[in-house]
């Protein structure tokens, strides 16, 4: 199986025992503050104890005005180290990275949900967002760079950045919802400043034996592929990241920009200078067959959603079974349940049209 289990071992120091990486994924199972639930916690662990090589968190809000759905687990305040440092604990015990993934929703924070109005690189009419003046886009950095000294502190391996799906630091890249004047706003140099500033930021505060990742979104919300492969680029060069997380939405499929459609989708990464820089992707990889046509495309580990929802060792059933394909859907409610999914989690997987049967 081409060497699935071998270790990936990152600039930082870092070593993970296979090359599969849990993805951060909405599970709306924490308390409604930020603070980590037991329900949470056991979707998680039992992750890493399924031997997933980087379990990740779900994407944890920076900022309190940042939640981007109920339930969302937090990192904005000292309060929440101490929740933190127990799911820290628990997934470095099963020999899993435990990597806290950095968020904040933007305008795709819910009004009702923030009691408030959602915050953007600029007004945005859809959402009702408000532009961020100059300098609360500052205390934004700086509070992304806060919250990955609390994950540290929490005893995480790292952090990853999160850049897409149209959340605050993708809506910062995107020229349909930055249209500022100033030093963040115009030429693609000003509109990842942020991005960069978060970076540099994070790897200043924490240290060369920090792992730090970026995910970035190359296609939707604004993103134009090319741009995003000039950004990959520079953070590769920068030497201040230790991995890249491509969010493809189909790893097999063409780009849908007809003049970037000389060579898949994924190729346009799997072709970059990588350097010592580790690339993951994730979207629609869900059997073995998968993994290893990832794998043997050059992406140096998957990501896995899905899969990693109804099994959650889907690592040991690849690593056993080169022709493992996950339980047809619907799931009923008891097996998703057994897979360590509350009642809040099955109810969100609802929204995933023949998902959740009875």
């Amino acid at each position: 199986m081409n060497n699935l289990d071998e270790e990936v071992v990152f600039s930082s120091g870092a070593k993970m025992k296979n090359r599969f990486m849990l993805a951060p994924l909405t599970n709306t199972q924490s308390h409604e503050d930020g603070l980590l639930s037991d329900e949470e916690f056991h979707w998680l662990t039992m992750r890493a104890e399924g031997s997933f090589g980087i379990t990740m968190t779900c994407a944890t809000h920076t900022q309190a005005y940042g939640k981007g759905f109920p339930g969302q687990l937090g990192i904005f305040g000292d309060e929440h180290i101490d929740g933190h440092g127990r799911l820290a604990t628990a997934i470095k015990n099963e020999n899993s990275l435990a990597v806290l993934q950095l968020h904040h929703a933007g305008i795709r924070s819910p009004s009702d949900l923030i009691n408030g109005t959602p915050l953007g690189p600029s007004a945005d009419e859809e959402t009702g967002a408000r532009a961020l003046s100059l300098g609360e886009v500052e205390v934004l950095r700086d509070d992304f760079v806060r919250s990955a000294e609390r994950a540290k502190e929490a005893g995480y391996d790292g952090v990853e950045v999160h850049g897409a799906h149209g959340y605050i630091i993708c809506a910062f890249l995107s020229t349909l919802t930055n249209r500022r004047d100033d030093v963040y706003g115009g030429s693609l140099d000003n509109r990842a400043r942020l991005l960069f500033e978060i970076v540099n930021g994070i790897r200043e505060t924490c240290g060369d034996n920090f792992l730090i990742g970026v995910r970035l979104s190359p296609e939707r919300f604004g993103m134009d592929l090319g741009e995003i492969k000039i950004i990959c680029q520079r953070l590769i060069n920068s030497g201040e990241i230790d991995f890249l997380d491509i969010s493809l939405w189909d790893s097999f499929k063409d780009a849908n920009d007809p003049k970037y459609q000389e060579k898949k989708l994924l190729e346009h990464f799997t072709d970059l200078d990588m350097k010592e820089v580790k690339l993951t992707v994730a979207g629609n990889i869900r059997t073995a067959e998968d993994v290893r046509t990832v794998i043997d495309a050059g992406v140096d580990f998957v990501t896995i959603g899905r899969a990693a929802i109804l099994h959650h060792d889907f690592p040991q059933r690849v690593l056993a079974d080169d022709n493992f394909v996950p339980i047809s859907l619907p799931a009923s409610r008891d097996y998703l349940g057994k897979e360590g999914l509350s009642p809040n989690f099955i109810q969100y997987m609802t929204r995933w049209e023949g998902f959740v049967g009875s």
